[in-house]
């Protein structure tokens, strides 16, 4: 097991850790003779008598540098549990900043926090992530191929923290069972820690990490220090059941619908197949418990993207990921032209309505070099929906090469398509190679197959992409083509029918003369559409300069240029449209963010300009108040006003988010929105109280208005209680 140390030795008995001249770490975990009181409270005698690993340097802001609070690491375990415990110095306990207990939420590393992320297989690009904040907040994720998060994956673990005199401190208890890892016995894992000291901006972390990995730096498991002296008990399959009642009333008068109940029951089975291999059985699966969407307006041609949210389809999402692009969302940087081959929300949802999903079974995870996800689901029908009973079927596969890439293949096919017409069927392949630390390339090619369609070059899509990213300097080119014909039935596409040729760069300074401004970035991108006869579509260029303050806050200015060539027009409203033609304009936009230290943070944009003949006006809002750190709302409002030859539109809309946390593991949560354009207004509030680790209780309430005002019908309105129990053997 030495040998295969991508590190310094394993440290010296009775010594925490090794490092060596080249910045990398090993980290000894110590075995307990008793299981470890989780109470937050650094008490027990073996704190004394095993000793802590130290040597925290920063990522931010001053790279390399120690770090300006110590902290102190403890990884210890039992028969049946991994210890990860944290002593945070804090020079300054009253500014400390810790307002955010909600389960998974991301402002939770907007406070003084701390995460653990492990390699359990030690392949240095997979694994899973716990965060915690000083309120003892719970945040778990799957992390694959160091680039994607799914934060909506859930397992069973424990956290206590305490706010003492001089700092905070942190007790985890993982039970293994909670873990896939290798065959038992001793262990070989991947393990990084990061702490942000949130009044000071300051990030650290226990391996020497670079500024260009920015916000995935803890993910970056190739930087990962290197785990020994840990035994694990025999194999980490593991078998769940969790089964569910619901009981609901319902009220939708355009479906006479009135006061209606009903109640049901379902279940999900959960086993593992090998150490590394998991399936999922779904029986009757109901997602009554997930928040509505946010809603969108549509000022575009293309299509809007809704993440998924329900449980089932959450786990192991990252294993169908595709040619380097995030299933769950679009990464945080807009909207992506590259279609998704499998997007799970194509199962059990149609026309915005739920389609009973009757059962399915799924199996997914790593063997070997190999990681892979297989899932076949049979849906139901709905009175009064033209849908038919559907089964869908999913296949991906890919296999490690080198230290940081892989090849893969991936297969679809659905036996009645969206429009009835018969069965559609997606095949591809994919490349995505990070030969050095900065550069990536992704790749792939993707085919579709549908009755009545010719197949070859128009039902196909490639793409070929470059990417080389140091904090100074970020270059991007890419080339993507869709054909005409291409159609991933359980997939999703954004733009169709077109070749794109595009590029970026970025030059990102940090001013050592100017106390207040951390670093400056500016960016020019530059992306041409054509259509498949060569004619140019569209053609956009954009510049982007944005100063990152020391406290975190950002200032933000950016220009358009637009043209585009319009075959065919397309509807802003009911009533006003934009004809074919071509356009040239320009827009400008300037956006201030306040930073999350603050008890009141968010942004205001403001964007002018001309469109599509005519004039566009925005000015949006996002903010956070946190009224204590129990109590926050999140405002969220979006106006625009166009005027363009063919008529006047004003959309807006609004979006109110107001939780009250009880505990980490319970919480009240309102959600109201309204949308001008949709002439329709929603409200939704949400009770979840995990009163078991992995048991939880739902209240659901849900209303849906529509009418020129959003309040003159009711279109529907719900009550429901669900009950869930996990049970594990």
């Amino acid at each position: 097991m030495a040998s295969r140390i991508l590190g310094p030795p394993a440290p010296n008995a009775g010594e925490a850790v090794s490092r060596d001249a080249d910045g990398r770490v090993t980290l000894r975990a110590f075995r307990l003779a008793e299981p470890l009181t989780v109470d937050g409270v650094l008490d027990d005698p073996v704190y004394d008598q095993i000793p802590a690993a130290d040597g925290f340097l920063q990522q931010e802001p001053n790279e390399g540098a120690p770090a300006s609070e110590d902290t102190r690491v403890w990884v210890l375990y039992d028969a049946e549990n991994l210890y990860i415990a944290a002593e945070m110095e804090e020079e300054h306990p009253e500014q400390l900043m810790a307002r955010e207990m909600r389960r998974d939420h991301m402002s939770i590393g907007w406070n003084d926090s701390f995460q653990i992320v492990l390699d359990t297989f030690y392949d240095r690009r997979n694994g899973f992530l716990f965060h915690t904040n000083a309120l003892g907040a719970l945040y778990d994720a799957q992390v694959t191929d160091e680039r994607n998060t799914n934060s909506d994956w859930n397992t069973v673990w424990w956290v206590k923290t305490r706010i003492v005199d001089d700092g905070w401190t942190m007790e985890v208890r993982i039970p293994f069972r909670s873990l896939r890892y290798a065959a038992g016995g001793p262990q070989l894992w991947g393990i990084n820690f990061q702490r942000n000291i949130k009044h000071k901006n300051e990030k650290v972390f226990f391996t020497a990490t670079p500024q260009a990995y920015n916000r995935e730096a803890l993910i970056r498991l190739s930087n990962a220090a290197t785990l020994v002296g840990l035994e694990a008990p025999p194999g980490s399959r593991r078998m769940e059941l969790k089964p569910y009642a619901i009981g609901s009333q319902a009220n939708a008068p355009l479906r006479d619908i009135n006061d209606e109940w009903s109640g049901d029951v379902g279940a999900d089975f959960k086993f593992g197949v090998t150490e590394g291999l998991t399936a999922d059985v779904t029986w009757n699966t109901d997602f009554a418990q997930v928040e509505d969407d946010e809603t969108q307006v549509n000022l575009s041609r293309f299509s809007l993207f809704y993440p998924e949210k329900r449980e089932f389809f959450l786990e192991g999402q990252g294993v169908f990921d595709f040619g380097g692009r995030q299933t769950r969302a679009f990464g945080g940087q807009g909207p992506s032209d590259a279609p998704i081959p499998f997007f799970s929300r194509s199962i059990g949802i149609s026309g915005g309505s739920a389609v009973p999903i009757l059962g399915g079974a799924r199996l997914h995870g790593r063997s070997g070099a190999y990681t892979m996800g297989l899932m076949n689901i049979q849906t139901g029908t709905v009175a009064g929906l033209d849908v038919e009973s559907t089964n869908f079927s999913a296949f991906r596969v890919k296999r490690d090469l080198f230290a940081r890439s892989n090849i893969g293949v991936i297969a679809t096919h659905r036996n009645i398509s969206a429009d009835g017409s018969g069965s559609n069927s997606l095949y591809g392949v994919d490349g995505n190679f990070a030969p050095t630390d900065n550069i990536r390339v992704n790749t792939f090619y993707m085919a579709t197959s549908e009755a009545g369609v010719e197949t070859g070059h128009q039902a196909a899509s490639y793409m070929g992409q470059f990417r080389y990213d140091t904090d100074l300097i970020d270059v991007s080119a890419e080339r993507l083509y869709l054909g005409e014909d291409f159609n991933p039935g359980m997939g999703f596409v954004r733009r169709r029918d077109f070749t794109k040729n595009g590029g970026s760069l970025t030059f990102a300074p940090r001013p050592r003369g100017i106390d207040r401004i951390r670093q400056f970035e500016f960016k020019l991108d530059a992306n041409q559409y054509d259509r498949p006869d060569g004619e140019m579509e569209t053609r956009e260029y954009n510049f982007e300069g944005r100063a990152i303050f020391e406290s975190s806050d950002r200032l933000v200015v950016t220009h358009t240029v637009t043209e585009e060539h319009l075959l065919d027009g397309f509807d802003l409203s009911s009533e006003v449209g934009v004809p074919a033609g071509s356009y040239r304009f320009a827009r400008s936009g300037l956006r201030f963010w306040l930073g999350t230290h603050r008890a009141v943070s968010g942004y205001v944009r403001y964007e002018f300009g001309d469109f599509f003949g005519g004039t566009r006006r925005e000015v949006s809002y996002w903010g956070r108040a946190e009224v204590n750190r129990r109590f926050s709302m999140e405002p969220n409002i979006s106006l625009n006003w166009i005027d363009v030859p063919g008529g006047e539109v004003q959309a807006q809309v609004s979006r109110l988010r107001a939780t009250y946390t009880v505990s980490p593991r319970s919480f009240v949560g309102a959600l109201v929105q309204y949308n001008s354009a949709a002439q329709l207004m929603s409200a939704n509030v949400r009770f979840r109280w995990e009163y078991s680790p992995g048991s939880d209780l739902f209240v659901v309430f849900s209303t849906n208005r529509d009418g020129d005002d959003g309040l003159s019908g009711l279109t529907d309105r719900a009550l429901v209680v669900k009950f869930t129990r996990l049970f594990r053997f």
